[in-house]
């Protein structure tokens, strides 16, 4: 091979060129200006700005711009990163967790963060029966919780009953302050504290934003927290944005005409309104950005508590049975629901895990094709006949009827749930669509249990575990019969004792093939009837920098680092 010889001049030329190059581009890199606000639209009000007794996705977006945990997530990579705890090691036995906290770190009235507050959260808060959380779920092994002891002001030590897997993804939840809680604990309940009334004032945190005001039903407003302890390379504290403002605006249709009229920044885009955006992107001074299958999960559960009162025993009867369960998961026209109302931009789902999730996704469960057919032949099966007019009875006469919950302010959700409807008409199910605010749902399915059917969703993860509060027979949020003394059925055993295996297991290939066969077991017994995935869609005025979103992380994971390009200009 001929070898290239340069002559001294000439390398002593290429240096100094590159040199200049490097130059200009450090040059070139402009440092972002704090200030600017952005406006992002909630489709729901919260119910709650205390993170740890909260139980929907609206509040938690709402408090994660307030609170901080010891770890988080990386919304591009998924990888755990530090956060308040800039580092840790665990012990050879895999039985204790050292964590080392950040000394810099005060909370937004300036008072310093300290071990006592981690302590505090989980000893004082969470472990405390009387309070009503998920956490305890997702941070329990074999119903025996964590233990966190304080070694010194910036050094504390995780001790679990068993070998615990996934403590990084469990222990990231927010961290509250011990001085301003500990304080009111002997005066009011915690499971109300820090409510939709309370002063903004008294809400304090370690993240980015602080709670200017809300304002019931029309908006929450933040501002930037002066005291937040992360900085740029230009050792600039961040955030730089100066203000973050969530309208509230239920109706999906307001929401986008909002967006198109440049009063909304980020707009949660549905499949429909992918061509009428894509159009005028460019003259509309945004982008649109499609960032895969979304990581939420949306289907259909069936009420199968026998301790709630006001449930038909009959009904009961029926949604106790797996053959119902997979009749109803035939008559499901994904394909036409994915054509026809997410305009191409969805996808098929069967399993619990989104397939975003690639590293514990199962491709291989049970998949239950549109046919109606199939679902006839199994309600038959159950005994299930048809009466003169058409409907279907069971053996007693009991006509073949249930009430079908879904969101009020979910047109996507109304949608899909009428094309259920006409196909169960087909088989002769009568189904009766009830449009209830997303509130009034939630406590039906967590208070009262008070419903037969809802269609409705769950945001997810990368990590199986974090989604223990809703698998566990023992579980908070285990929607169709929640917080069993004992499993009730086989097949929900399995599933706690692959919960309970899968979190003390170290070895990854070990711990995938467990939560293989829980997918296999969800979508064999169906508890949830999955339907359809959207594909995560924003359109993003281009009018901020650092805009990364992925269907992970959302359009703002990354919102201390997000920027207006011209503070000054709206």
């Amino acid at each position: 091979m001929r070898r290239v010889r340069f002559k001294k001049s000439t390398v002593l030329t290429l240096f100094v060129f590159v040199g200049l190059l490097l130059s200009l581009s450090v040059r070139a890199e402009k440092k972002p200006a704090v200030g600017g606000r952005m406006v992002i639209a909630l489709s729901n009000d919260i119910k709650t700005f205390n993170p740890i007794t909260a139980n929907d996705a609206y509040s938690s977006t709402i408090y994660g711009y307030i609170f901080e945990g010891l770890v988080r997530s990386n919304g591009i990579t998924t990888e755990i990163e530090p956060n308040l705890a800039k580092s840790w090691e665990i012990s050879e036995d895999k039985l204790t967790w050292t964590f080392h906290l950040r000394d810099d770190v005060k909370w937004s009235d300036g008072v310093t963060f300290t071990a006592d507050d981690v302590v505090f959260t989980f000893n004082t808060l969470v472990a405390d029966p009387k309070i009503i959380t998920s956490w305890r779920d997702v941070l329990s092994v074999e119903g025996k919780m964590i233990r966190v002891e304080k070694v010194d002001d910036y050094t504390i030590r995780v001790i679990t009953p068993t070998p615990f897997a996934t403590l990084l993804w469990q222990i990231g939840g927010e961290i509250l302050p011990k001085h301003i809680i500990e304080k009111d604990l002997g005066q009011v309940d915690f499971n109300t504290y820090w409510n939709l009334d309370s002063d903004p004032k008294t809400i304090v945190g370690t993240g980015p934003f602080i709670l200017e005001r809300y304002i019931p039903s029309q908006k929450v407003v933040f501002k930037r927290n002066p005291n937040y302890w992360r900085k740029d390379k230009w050792e600039t504290r961040l955030p730089y944005l100066e203000e973050v403002i969530f309208p509230i605006i239920p109706d999906p249709d307001t929401r986008l005409l909002k967006f198109k009229n440049g009063e909304l920044d980020i707009y949660g885009m549905r499949g429909q309104d992918y061509p009428l955006l894509k159009k005028k992107e460019k003259a509309g001074g945004y982008v649109i950005y499609n960032c895969g299958p979304d990581f939420g999960k949306s289907f259909i559960v069936f009420n199968q508590n026998p301790t709630a009162e006001k449930l038909d025993p009959d009904k009961l009867k029926w949604f106790t049975d797996v053959r119902f369960r997979r009749a109803i998961a035939h008559a499901i026209d994904k394909e036409s629901i994915i054509d026809n109302i997410y305009n191409t931009l969805g996808y098929p789902q069967y399993s619990p895990m989104s397939m975003s999730a690639k590293t514990f996704y199962n491709p291989s469960v049970r998949r239950y094709k549109y046919d109606l057919r199939e679902s006839a032949r199994l309600l038959r099966e159950m005994g299930f006949r048809k009466n003169s007019e058409g409907w279907l009875e069971d053996k007693n006469g009991k006509r073949l009827e249930f009430q079908f919950l879904v969101s009020s302010s979910s047109s996507v959700g109304i949608k899909v749930a009428n094309y259920l409807l006409d196909d169960l008409k087909k088989i002769g199910i009568k189904m009766d669509l009830k449009p209830l605010t997303f509130s009034v749902i939630v406590e039906k399915l967590d208070v009262s249990h008070d419903f037969e059917a809802v269609f409705i969703g769950l945001t997810g993860g990368v990590e199986p575990n974090s989604g223990k509060n809703v698998w566990m027979s023992s579980g908070r949020l285990h929607m169709w019969y929640p917080r069993q003394k004992k499993p009730a059925t086989s097949w929900e055993r399995e599933i706690d004792r692959i919960f309970d295996q899968g979190v003390q297991e170290f070895d990854q290939a070990k711990r995938k093939a467990l939560y293989d066969q829980w997918q296999e077991i969800a979508a064999d017994k169906l508890p949830f009837i999955y339907t359809v995935a959207s594909a995560e869609l924003f359109a993003i005025r281009n009018k901020f920098g650092n805009i990364k979103p992925t269907a992970y992380g959302g359009a703002t994971h990354n919102i201390t680092e997000i920027y207006l390009k011209q503070v000054g200009k709206p």
